[in-house]
């Protein structure tokens, strides 16, 4: 059988499984061991399972565990209530105040626990409610945590870029690196936008009452800024010690989880049923992304072993286009996938393929490998797969209902689009700090 009918007849039974509702990591395998019984014959079956057990015990992927434990105890630690509190005084009395700093808090949170949900999921709970009471348009409140949740798909230490490492064989150091100012880029995106519609529609997002705003004293937001310190020091401990060259990224992981248990102790939120259903919550998210991994593994190992991995490489490196095309190309597709598929699985089943073209072309493979998370981090408010629509829908106030959530998110997911393209037309913001990182 040719490498063109065979891979088109893989892409087809595999997509007809995911539409027909066969959970991802299923589908991926079924379909990569079907195939290669009949293909390549039985003793196939011994190469794929030597290719997983080889890939289940990359050191790297220990990171993911150990970030998730650390999202989770965050989580119920109460930071983010003395955060929000914080904001609340500085920020509410200025119109837009409270979403822009639900936006920081969020970035905080991205930045300390590497995934979207424990941002959404506890800004959902406690800002939604604070800004709905305060006469908030339902649009910029519900965007500003969906849009500030996702960027902790992006910004250091992000899970995705810990799958997308290990897969694609680039330094998940630098990966971590290369998020940051990219990570900043969209949240001051999404600032400025809800500064100016807050500047020009004034009944968007109001200031504070003026007798609620007379009631804050400079001793009171002072005070308030005792919330920083934890938040800080946990940032410091994970990224800093990274760009210093003192810990790997699965050393962090570790400093980030140990310093989480500090900060629930701190806030006296740490009693043995939190531990026990953060560990729970931790060995559900862990298992899910280790079997879409296995299944994704050995779908692109027998994709690899007949010839796949060439035959799109040479066909998309003979075509008479700018490489260019074929790197916008790529995102669309990786942009039409965030809506159907989950983003963990897009990236195990995509690297692999996507990383020999980029580096045939010419593209710096940790720069693209940023890119891709950029591009995946909008398939979190995309419908229909979005999580972050999920979440929110999970811990929405009475009166919001998924219209309102789905209408929130357009203008956000067209502001990382903007932040894709900067990035790809200024490279710098995304090379320059991996650039000058000690130790790597």
């Amino acid at each position: 059988m040719s490498i063109e009918i065979l891979s088109l007849l893989l892409f087809i039974s595999l997509f007809a499984l995911i539409f027909l509702g066969v959970p991802l990591a299923f589908a991926l395998g079924s379909v990569a061991i079907v195939f290669s019984y009949f293909i390549m014959g039985p003793q196939s079956l011994y190469l794929l399972a030597s290719r997983t057990s080889g890939a289940m015990f990359n050191y790297i992927m220990i990171a993911v565990p150990l970030f998730m434990f650390m999202a989770n105890i965050l989580e119920r630690s109460g930071l983010a209530d003395d955060l929000y509190t914080a904001f609340h005084i500085w920020m509410g009395p200025i119109r837009g105040g409270l979403a822009i700093g639900t936006v920081i808090i969020c970035t905080a949170m991205a930045a300390m626990s590497g995934v979207s949900a424990a941002a959404v999921l506890t800004m959902g709970i406690i800002a939604v409610p604070a800004m709905l009471k305060r006469n908030y348009n339902k649009s910029i409140t519900l965007g500003s945590v969906m849009a500030g949740g996702a960027l902790g798909q992006l910004i250091p230490p992000s899970i995705l870029m810990v799958v997308y490492g290990g897969m694609a064989g680039v330094s998940v150091g630098k990966m971590f690196m290369g998020g940051v100012f990219p990570g900043l880029l969209l949240s001051g995106l999404f600032i400025i936008y809800i500064a100016i519609r807050s500047f020009f529609q004034k009944n968007l997002a109001p200031a504070l009452p003026l007798d609620e705003r007379r009631q804050i004293t400079w001793k009171a937001r002072f005070v308030s800024l005792k919330a920083i310190i934890l938040p800080f020091l946990l940032i410091v401990g994970v990224l800093g010690s990274i760009f210093e060259g003192i810990a790997t990224p699965t050393e962090a992981a570790a400093i980030g989880a140990f310093g989480s248990v500090l900060c629930g102790l701190v806030y006296r939120r740490l009693t043995w049923k939190v531990l026990k259903i953060a560990c729970l919550n931790t060995l559900k998210s862990s298992c899910m992304v280790m079997w879409i991994m296995i299944g994704s593994l050995l779908f692109v190992s027998f994709y690899f072993g007949a010839g796949g991995a060439d035959f799109v490489k040479d066909t998309l490196v003979a075509m008479k286009v700018n490489r260019w095309v074929i790197l916008f190309g790529m995102q669309m597709i990786l942009f039409i996938l965030g809506c159907l598929m989950d983003p963990a699985g897009i990236v195990l089943l995509c690297a692999p393929l996507y990383v020999p073209i980029i580096k045939a072309l010419g593209f710096d493979p940790l720069w693209f490998g940023v890119l891709f998370i950029v591009n995946l981090e909008m398939s979190y408010l995309t419908p229909p797969f979005g999580y972050n629509i999920f979440y929110m829908k999970s811990i929405a106030p009475e009166g919001v209902t998924i219209g309102d959530i789905y209408r929130s998110v357009w203008p956000f997911v067209i502001l990382q689009g903007i932040g894709l393209i900067l990035c790809m037309v200024f490279p710098k913001i995304i090379l320059w700090l991996p650039s000058v990182m000690i130790g790597q």
